[in-house]
Parts: structure tokens; C-alpha cells; sequence
């Protein structure tokens, strides 16, 4: 591998927010080592932290690794150019993004396959609809869908100058009354996401925390499902008010629901959890919708509810028209049939609860 071959695999990473350049021609490459069958590539990063630093870093990482023979180590490192003036810290300048979020609310399972980002973009949908002012953070860093459920896959969102010389902030995309942010509107198709776990909790945390959010009566946090590193970060650094728990009635899934809770009732984050929502509570034919068949076993998250102290907030049936019109990018929570009605009941649950 020749200098001239890394540079040619990193033009694969553009940088969304720059006119969709890559980092080669933007000057980001700063230094390319190449030593001991390791490649060591530098990025630079002028007068501040980029927004999207992590997901650059990571993207030229992944990049590396798709061009460089197996046996050929790779590390990408991240330097910030110092200006002269005293700067204010990432974390403390994206707080100020969220000062004027009434709610901040995470949506949280404890396994994943049980529909929590439907129900994430449908409660988002169905707060809209209710005339409150919401935004979605897709915080699912491994698996981002809301592109794809929103009708928004491609779009890349723009940036704008901060307050501060130097600093950009992200503008979220907005359709169906809702702003929309993902991890995803900056991932090529298909691209995997090759983060560590500290990589991927400093990413989600600037695409939260340096997002032009403006004035939100909820914003809804689709969280990646079970318990770790990536969670607790986001509630120690996010101002979370609390979470809403998604589980389908089965054995298996129940099984996680307690640890997920449990994670929340920590003494190290202690989180109230609003409630929990049991999705695919039963299918219902779209030709004869006052049939019930309880294939996932019936009223266990109202069981589960019961046991662990907590308010069963919904119950979504498990209909084909869910979906079809996640998959077609039109939330099913738009329109008036009995599914998207379930979610106006929970949004009214949720909004009740938090006054």
C-alpha cells in the first residue's frame, strides 16, 4: 500500500455538512504514516471539534479496512488546530441547543426486534398531531431506521455557523411536523458503522448536543436497544427526564424488560421510567379488524407492567398496515385507522403523564 492508495480509500469519506467533498480535497488528512505493516492516518480539525468528528473518524476507519490487505493494521487519529481564543466546551455549548426542550424522553428496550423505533417515530408523529412541537433523535447508532420509516433516507441535513467563530450547528430535517435527526442521514447506504464504544457515545453525543432544536415541547430519544456504555452516557449527559419501556408479551423479550428497567432505577442513573408500551400485543387481520389473535401470548407486558411497579402506557396491535407504511416512509400515527389511532391514545398517555 503506497501513500497514493490510502489517500484514494479515503476519498470515499465526504463530509456531509461541506458541500459533500471528501476529507482529501477539504485538507482533513493530515498525516499518513505508513511503518511496521501499520498505517497510521491523521485527521484535522480546524479551530474547534467538528459536529461530526467521531462519524468521520469512524467512516475513514471502516474505509481502511474495506481497501487495506488483511494482515496491514490500521488507526486514524483525530487533531484539533488551536486558535488563540478561549473556547467554551462541547458539552456546555450543546446543552444550550436544548434550553428550550420542555421534555427530553428516552425511548428504550431491553432487546432489540420488538418495534421500539416504530414506536419511537410513531409517539413523534402522534405528539405532532396533538399540536405539540417535537423532535427525534435516532440515537440507534448501530441500526438507524428513522431515514427509512420517515421518507427522509438521503437526505443529508444542512449546517449553519454557530454563535461562536468557528462552531457549527446541525439543522434537523423536518417533516410531518416533527424535526428529524440520525446517525444515519450521514452513513452511506448499507456502510457498517465501525465504532468502539466511546467513539459511538461521543458521536451520538454531538449529534444531540450540536442540533439547531429550537424551541421543542418533546424531544424523543430513539435509544439502541438493551444496557451499556452508550446508555449510560446519553443519560449522564443528557438532560433525560425519564424513558418509556417497549417490549413485545413473549417470555424472552419480557425477560429483558427488568434489566432495562433496572438500568434506569440505578442509583448511577436514576431515571423514572413513564411507562411501558406492548407492542405487537396482538395480530389482528387488516380484513376483519375486530379479531384478535394473541400469537406472542397475551397481556404479558401487563404482567410485566404489574411486577415492576410501572404504568402499562399502550398496547399496539401487530397489523400489516404498521409495516407497509414504515417501509413506505408514512408513519402509520398519520392516519385515522385503528393502529394509528392506538398511537394518538399512547401520545395522549405519555403527554398526561408529564403534564
Amino acid at each position: 500500500m503506497t501513500r497514493e492508495d490510502i489517500l484514494q480509500a479515503l476519498r470515499e469519506v465526504r463530509h456531509p455538512a461541506r458541500q459533500d467533498r471528501d476529507i482529501v480535497d477539504l485538507g482533513m488528512v493530515h498525516d499518513i504514516e505508513i511503518a511496521a505493516g501499520k498505517v497510521t492516518v491523521t485527521l484535522g480539525f480546524p479551530k474547534r471539534r467538528d459536529p461530526l468528528t467521531e462519524y468521520l473518524v469512524g467512516s475513514a476507519r471502516a474505509a481502511l479496512i474495506r481497501h487495506l490487505p488483511s494482515s496491514v493494521a490500521s488507526e486514524v487519529k483525530a487533531i484539533v488546530v488551536e486558535d488563540d481564543k478561549p473556547k467554551k466546551k462541547g458539552l456546555a455549548l450543546g446543552l444550550e441547543q436544548l434550553a428550550e426542550v420542555r421534555h427530553i424522553v428516552g425511548i428504550a428496550s431491553g432487546k432489540g426486534g420488538v418495534g421500539k423505533s416504530t414506536v419511537a417515530v410513531n409517539l413523534a408523529c402522534a405528539l405532532a398531531r396533538m399540536g405539540y412541537r417535537v423532535g427525534l433523535a435516532d440515537a440507534d447508532v448501530y441500526g438507524p431506521s428513522v431515514p427509512v420509516m420517515t421518507g427522509t433516507e438521503g437526505a443529508v441535513p444542512a449546517a449553519e455557523p454557530g454563535a461562536e467563530e468557528g462552531q457549527e450547528l446541525i439543522l434537523p430535517l423536518e417533516k410531518y411536523g416533527v424535526k428529524w435527526m440520525s446517525i444515519g442521514y450521514f452513513a452511506n447506504r448499507g456502510q457498517a458503522l465501525i465504532w468502539r464504544g466511546p467513539m459511538a457515545c461521543n458521536a451520538l453525543k454531538q449529534m444531540i448536543l450540536q442540533v439547531k432544536w429550537g424551541p421543542l415541547d418533546y424531544l424523543l430519544i430513539d435509544m439502541p436497544p438493551g444496557t451499556g456504555d452508550i446508555h449510560i452516557s446519553l443519560v449522564q449527559d443528557i438532560p433525560m427526564e425519564g424513558a418509556v419501556i417497549v417490549t413485545t408479551p413473549q417470555t424472552v423479550a419480557l425477560a429483558d424488560v427488568e434489566k432495562g428497567v433496572n438500568m434506569f432505577r440505578n442509583e448511577n442513573v436514576n431515571r423514572p421510567i413513564f411507562g411501558l408500551v406492548e407492542n405487537m400485543a396482538w395480530f389482528t387481520p387488516e380484513a376483519h379488524p375486530d379479531e384478535k389473535y394473541y400469537i406472542f401470548g397475551q397481556d404479558g407486558g401487563a404482567q410485566m407492567a404489574r411486577e415492576l411497579g410501572i404504568d402499562l402506557l399502550g398496547r399496539i396491535p401487530l397489523v400489516q398496515g404498521i409495516r407497509e407504511s414504515g417501509d413506505a416512509g408514512e408513519p402509520v400515527a398519520l392516519g385515522s385507522r385503528p393502529d394509528g389511532l392506538a398511537f394518538l391514545e399512547l401520545a395522549g398517555r405519555l403527554a398526561e403523564k408529564l403534564g
